[in-house]
């Protein structure tokens, strides 16, 4: 069937097809169709308790006798009962621990690999432009995050945008997508500049911003977060080998994680205009604000061509983790004794919509951003610029 090459035809393919497979497999085990609930009932699989609604003291037609597990009771202004339902993806062992319940560990194995690729051989033009485009991206998104917050609502806002997804959406480009745009449009340092620009792989840097304008996450959090990168990095540089044998698990996890992630997202999230007009939006910023801000930051310290700047104004899939993890670190910060719990629920409930919003953006810059990119390089050597050559 080609299952791979197909998938590597789909701008993102790795991660967005594993996330929607995922988030398919959630929607139908949401539905609780009587059959399946049946099913899994004659082969003892474990039962979760659910409130369903009473209306003028009728049952809903989906219950069946020995499933209602409570007499019909009043819940606020409506009337339910309890009723004892089962889910595929809640039949616990390895089935379970690939679903939403593997999330983090799978999000940590995939940050070692990334940290054991990261090495100190950077050329001093490339580290420069890293840290430029690195900071100018980082700082766009942070103004981007903290205005629409501050004008709006920092966790449902404009458009249903919280902070926490615009930060990730825009800080973390697509690493593998700018190589092969500055590998054709740009020259050699453009390229090497990709491995400072790494370090913006996974949620650190989210959480660094969002610490920096406000919200508090104990410095274990951060150590948390930043410790699987940390101990691929030095085991990389002690064993070079170590750095070989992890690369494919740079790759390999993706698809691992992403329907983890997807596992915990309904697809009538990707049914919402909103949700979608949002992507849309966070891609629009990504592209025009953060590939403008580096443009500009390549510009101000004399660089000749800015393409790198632009190559790198993308969401990465890898993104749309960052909910997740940001969501993991306050609930360590609720027990640390320095968060609400209800803020950490506040974020526990962002996941869904956020991951959806980030992956919206994903897709979309994958699609749109090389043909700016080929638009910008038409510019820039119509200015006498030339793009490929080091200067």
């Amino acid at each position: 069937m080609k299952l791979t090459e197909t998938f590597g035809k789909i701008p993102g393919g790795l991660m967005i097809v594993p996330l929607l497979l995922g988030a398919l497999l959630n929607t139908f085990d949401q539905q609780y169709f009587s059959p399946v609930q049946k099913g899994l009932h004659l082969i003892g699989a474990p039962m979760e308790t659910r409130h369903v609604t009473v209306v003028d003291g009728t049952m809903p037609k989906e219950l069946w006798d020995g499933y209602i597990k409570s007499e019909p009771y009043e819940k606020g202004d409506q009337t339910v009962v309890d009723v004892g339902a089962h889910r595929i993806l809640n039949l616990g062992s390895f089935s379970t621990a690939l679903g939403k319940k593997g999330i983090l560990t799978l999000i940590a194995m995939f940050l070692f690999c990334v940290g054991a690729q990261m090495n100190f051989k950077v050329g001093r033009r490339s580290l420069k432009k890293g840290l430029v485009i690195t900071g100018s991206k980082l700082l766009a998104a942070i103004a981007v995050g903290t205005l629409l917050g501050a004008l709006t609502d920092p966790y449902y806002g404009f458009l249903g945008l919280s902070t926490m997804a615009i930060i990730a959406a825009m800080e973390n480009g697509n690493g593998g997508m700018y190589v092969a745009l500055t590998a054709e449009y740009g020259n050699r340092s453009d390229v090497g500049a990709i491995s400072v620009i790494s370090l913006n792989d996974g949620p650190f840097f989210t959480l660094m911003a969002l610490g920096l304008i406000g919200e508090k996450f104990p410095a274990a959090a951060f150590l948390a977060v930043l410790l699987p990168m940390v101990l691929g990095f030095v085991l990389a540089q002690m064993d070079p080998k170590v750095r070989d044998f992890t690369a494919p698990g740079e790759r390999l996890t993706i698809p691992f994680f992403a329907f983890a992630l997807g596992s915990a997202m309904n697809l009538s999230a990707f049914l919402n205009l909103e949700v979608l007009i949002a992507g849309l939006f966070l891609a629009i910023c990504t592209m025009f604000i953060t590939g403008g801000a580096a443009i500009l930051g390549l510009k101000l310290f004399r660089e000749k061509s800015p393409m790198a700047g632009l190559c790198e104004a993308s969401t990465a899939g890898n993104a749309v983790q960052t909910p997740a993890a940001v969501a993991a670190a306050m609930a360590a910060g609720v027990d640390a004794g320095i968060v609400d719990p209800e803020k950490s629920a506040i974020y526990q409930d962002l996941i869904p919509r956020a991951t959806a919003q980030i992956s919206i953006s994903t897709i979309t810059c994958a699609v749109v951003l090389p043909f700016l990119v080929i638009a910008f390089n038409r510019y820039l050597h119509k200015k006498g610029v030339d793009t490929q050559l080091e200067v």
